[in-house]
């Protein structure tokens, strides 16, 4: 990888090249190393100033490196490019990867007020000034102070990474400030009703491929009613929604949290609030994140908790969560080990008379081919609005589609009593409890009840995908109910529930319920 910044006439790069055991007046502390600082002088308005700084890291490197930048008063613009080594590694070993980022002159303290914006390792250059700034990264002035560019080598190989940071400061008054267009966190006459949204995209502001435009027209040729902004690590996209939402879709602002020991996504935060990610399970920084993110009314969903990826699996726990992504993008034996863990915490959920957590799915789509909208959440809310759909999906008022073509009604009814979708039917433990799935739009699917004991009933669809199926049990039976749609396996068979092994005995998934709780609590 090269550096697409190039070199200005008449300005000489001035290189550092400070050894790994001392990196000049290098400190390293917890999991953060600072290096020396990158000194610009004063210069005159209409000039440019750049220098470069190189170095190596061995592997157990610190997951964040600081590279400090004293920007003198009077620049209007900072323009940051990096590349690093990407030598030839044995299959199976770690090759490098390396994030970048960049505070400014407010520090990087953990949660502070320093942040201006982080690309990961999706780009190799990016400018903040302020009138605008690179997707990704906030507008606004470059004020006096030190500014740390932060480096995340999240992946070191063997033979070590060695990185190259170039730093260009435009002189000169700052251009007109940005004004974010935040959208509106309600749309206006839509009562109580069934809402269907994906939670979890990405555009260009973080790894996407999408632009913000691409990814409302995506939402509503999905069919949705709302969906929810969460590129990685950064509130960047937030101010340009606005525009884009209407009285067809509601759009809400997040962030996809990812940290070194899995991502989790911060679903309804404020527009322009952001969540810091530079903790481990290790650390208290999760909980102390999920208290904030609480504290301003968003929601903490841990995302794809199987992802086989490095830093991708989930190990913070659920203590601290609101429901939990079982179901991301197309179907795989990832989402199948998620819903297995699911249902084992709904069961110690019963056992210890405890709070359970809600089940959600979303594409994380970033780009073509990826579906955005497969598969979304399918929400009972009071309203369309930002209050009362993170309310439908903490209370498990919702299930799981794979596309709007897809219909489910879950009810169950007992001595005149009815409930729904994460509700609970309050009855006796001997009392007969009616059970009803209606199901359209899964040709040849498969409806399974699964409860506490395990997969119950299994009937399969007809060729019209359209049916319903009833069941009787009772509390004493079922301490909850819930419903899978499968579509049949690839050989048209329907597969069944008791069968093991790597090889998926069932059919991908084509809807998923929330439960429902019979019997008193």
């Amino acid at each position: 990888m090269t550096s697409p910044c190039k070199a200005h006439s008449g300005d000489t790069p001035a290189l550092l090249s400070p050894s790994r055991r001392g990196f000049l007046a290098a400190a390293l502390t917890g999991a953060a190393l600072t290096l020396a600082p990158m000194s610009f002088a004063a210069a005159d308005s209409g000039t440019q100033k750049t220098k470069t700084i190189t170095g190596h890291l061995d592997p157990g490197a610190a997951d964040f490196v600081y590279l400090p930048v004293e920007v003198p008063a009077g620049v209007n613009k900072i323009s940051v490019s990096y590349t690093y080594s990407k030598p030839a590694v044995a299959p199976g070993l770690l090759s490098n990867s390396c994030d970048i980022g960049i505070f400014d002159e407010q520090g990087t303290r953990l949660q502070g007020k320093g942040f201006r914006g982080w690309s990961g390792g999706f780009r190799t250059e990016f400018f903040i000034s302020a009138e605008e700034a690179t997707p990704g990264y906030l507008p606004g002035p470059i004020g006096k102070g030190t500014w740390n560019i932060a480096l995340g080598p999240y992946q070191v190989a063997e033979a070590g990474l060695d990185y190259s940071v170039t730093v260009t400061l435009d002189y000169g008054p700052d251009g007109a400030p940005f004004q974010p267009k935040y959208p509106a966190q309600a749309v206006a006459g839509k009562g109580a009703g069934w809402y269907r949204g994906d939670a979890h995209l990405h555009t260009v502001y973080s790894d996407g491929k999408r632009t913000p435009d691409e990814v409302a027209a995506g939402a509503r040729a999905a069919r949705l009613d709302f969906m929810i902004s969460t590129d990685h690590n950064t509130p960047a996209s937030h101010g340009v929604w606005g525009p884009l939402a209407g009285n067809d879709l509601l759009i809400l602002t997040g962030e996809e949290v990812t940290t070194r020991n899995g991502h989790y996504l911060a679903l309804g935060l404020p527009p322009g609030d952001w969540i810091d990610w530079r903790y481990r399970a290790r650390d208290k920084g999760f909980e102390d994140a999920a208290q904030l993110i609480h504290s301003r009314g968003g929601l903490v969903v841990p995302a794809h908790p199987y992802c086989p990826y490095v830093a991708c699996r989930w190990k913070f726990g659920y203590d601290d969560a609101d429901a939990v992504e079982v179901w991301t993008g197309p179907w795989t034996h990832d989402d199948e080990m998620s819903i297995s863990t699911w249902d084992s915490m709904l069961v110690h959920s019963v056992r210890t008379n405890g709070r359970w957590l809600p089940a959600m799915g979303n594409s994380d789509a970033h780009s073509s081919p990826q579906v955005i909208g497969w598969p979304h959440n399918v929400v009972n809310a009071a309203a369309l609005s930002h209050d009362a759909i993170l309310e439908g999906i903490r209370s498990g008022r919702s299930w799981i589609a794979q596309s709007a073509d897809i219909t489910l009604d879950l009810t169950v009814k007992s001595g005149g009593k009815t409930a729904g979708i994460g509700e609970r039917l309050d009855v006796a433990p001997d009392a007969p409890v009616t059970v009803t799935a209606k199901v359209g739009g899964v040709p040849n699917g498969v409806v399974r009840f699964i409860t506490d004991e395990g997969q119950t009933q299994q009937v399969t669809l007809p060729a019209s995908g359209q049916g319903t199926v009833t069941w009787v049990t009772t509390p004493q039976l079922a301490a909850y109910l819930r419903v899978e749609v499968r579509h049949p396996k690839g050989d048209g068979t329907s597969g069944s529930g008791t069968e093991m092994g790597p090889n998926l005995p069932l059919g991908p998934m084509a809807a998923l319920t929330n439960p429902i709780f019979l019997g008193s609590k």
